[in-house]
């Protein structure tokens, strides 16, 4: 195995999405509107995949509510997370260029991932017609992540996940910005993240520390349980350390306008302690907090 400092440039150059399991698609979709996204026709995988799902598109990242359509060898995994622990944020993806490359570049860091897997997805286009994204994948080992599913997604067809009529969100959502992970150690758990990155960087907080993932990338930002908690009271502590990652930050341009949508819709929202954001609670989100910010 070549050392870390003579091996092929660290493939992994930020955050491409986060995947949210969900036991039912349609109605987690609705919700997701209900909070002003707008979403992607619905994609129905391959068949070995068993799945199909909505995304949330901004110009660098997205969202992706994916459900399981059959039983399938593929999605074993993703049905025992289901049956134990209901809806919530699964998995981070993880921006990459050829998935093969990827993969033997992190076998020379020592850095274990499985071998990659392949599928597409039809996608209805505004003039009638039909487009299909393809995707390339390869995930981390679960030894080399301290909390949750990462894997890295190769888009061989970008510009039909990238379409530029769903990324006008009447929420003004523009980008993903951090996601929540609570942790009893938490500088520890953000260096075992920065290492699957390129170039990150793990800067202390006065609750934590926080991974810089990479340019126009959302952040990993680990702190303690308590002041997870406490940074959104009052949901019970249940409701809000659910599953792998406790909540998800998106970047809206105005948050003035987004308070007014979810007032519109009739969605109970919360002010974060230092007024800069607001916050929804699980059960309108797919099983985990989602807070609006603006920067």
């Amino acid at each position: 195995m070549k050392t870390e400092q003579n091996a092929k440039p660290h493939p992994v150059t930020g955050i491409d999405h986060i995947m949210y399991l969900v036991g039912d698609l349609e109605a987690a979709a609705k919700r997701f509107e209900a909070l002003g996204f707008t979403l992607s026709p619905r994609g129905v995988h391959s068949p070995h995949m068993g799945s199909a799902n909505y995304t949330m598109v901004f110009p660098e990242d997205y969202l992706e509510l994916l459900g399981i359509l059959a039983e399938t060898p593929q999605n074993v995994d993703k049905r025992a997370k289901l049956s134990k622990r209901g809806d919530s944020m699964t998995a981070i993806a993880c921006r990459i260029g050829d998935a093969h490359a990827a993969r033997a570049a992190l076998t020379e860091r020592g850095i274990a991932t499985t071998d990659v897997l392949e599928f597409s997805r039809p996608l209805p286009l505004p003039d009638g017609g039909s487009g299909m994204a393809a995707f390339a994948v390869t995930v981390f080992d679960a030894k080399e992540v301290p909390r949750g599913e990462m894997f890295m997604c190769n888009h061989k067809t970008r510009d039909m996940v990238w379409r530029p009529e769903l990324m006008k969100h009447p929420n003004t959502a523009r980008a993903m910005a951090g996601i929540i992970v609570a942790s009893a150690t938490p500088t520890e758990t953000a260096t075992e993240y920065a290492r699957l990155f390129a170039g990150a960087s793990v800067a202390e907080t006065p609750n934590g520390a926080t991974v810089v993932t990479g340019k126009n990338s959302a952040a990993i930002i680990c702190m303690t349980p308590d002041a997870v908690v406490a940074r959104y009271a009052p949901l019970s502590s249940e409701a809000i350390l659910h599953g792998d990652f406790a909540a998800l930050q998106i970047e809206v341009a105005d948050l003035t306008a987004t308070r007014s949508l979810l007032n519109e819709k009739g969605v109970k929202f919360h002010e974060t302690a230092d007024k800069n954001g607001i916050f929804v609670s699980p059960s309108d989100a797919a099983g985990n907090v989602l807070e609006f910010v603006a920067r």
